[in-house]
């Protein structure tokens, strides 16, 4: 499915078909009171020390015209976030120490655990759904629809990296609470709820 939905990423970019656009795009977000939850360190996964994992549920309305990845790339990308891609999630554990990250569903539905095996808790995510992760959060797909589809994407502000050992904990320590809050609610924009929530959550 990786390479499917690449090639048709690329050949929706370039002509432009079933792309709504960035200015288009705002317009299907749909306005949803954020569930927010908090985890510990468990050992492994480190999780974030003040700021929540936010699910909006329903937040993307997924109009039949577009392609619903493209939907969700061009949303995100309208306020700011970037690095877009199409994939799953991985099933195992791992977290990013150096960049938040936010993931859309476009398509199915699917079981993830946020939060590490010990501390986590387990969702089910469906399509038109939008988790944010803060830096350090841990996260792991354990099973899923075959059409399960997921668009991540990244805040500009911060580095990729993939972490998954306990010899990864003394750097993403140092590094998780150096990552700034987003200028901007990957759904919402600018006076979106996660700059509220990411700012004055303790």
């Amino acid at each position: 499915m990786p390479t499917l939905e690449s090639l048709k990423r690329y050949a929706e970019r370039a002509t432009g078909l079933r792309r709504p656009g960035k200015r288009k795009a705002m317009d299907f977000a749909q306005a949803r009171n954020p569930h927010t939850v908090r985890f510990k360190d468990d050992g492994l996964i480190p999780n974030h020390p003040r700021w929540p994992l936010v699910i909006y549920r329903r937040a993307v309305n997924l109009d039949e015209r577009y392609d619903p990845a493209a939907e969700i790339e061009d949303l995100f990308e309208a306020n700011g976030w970037g690095d877009t891609w199409r994939n799953t999630i991985y099933d195992y554990v791992h977290y990013h120490s150096r960049i938040h990250e936010v993931l859309g569903i476009a398509r199915g539905k699917g079981r993830v655990r946020f939060g590490g095996k010990k501390k986590g808790r387990i969702f089910t995510l469906k399509a038109d759904d939008v988790a944010v992760l803060p830096a350090g959060t841990g996260h792991q797909c354990l099973g899923a629809d075959d059409d399960f589809l997921v668009i991540g994407a990244y805040p500009p502000a911060g580095t990729y990296d993939e972490c998954t050992t306990v010899e990864d904990r003394p750097r993403a320590l140092k590094s998780i609470p150096k990552v700034p809050p987003p200028r901007k609610d990957p759904v919402y924009g600018a006076g979106g709820p996660l700059g509220r929530l990411w700012k004055t959550t303790k």
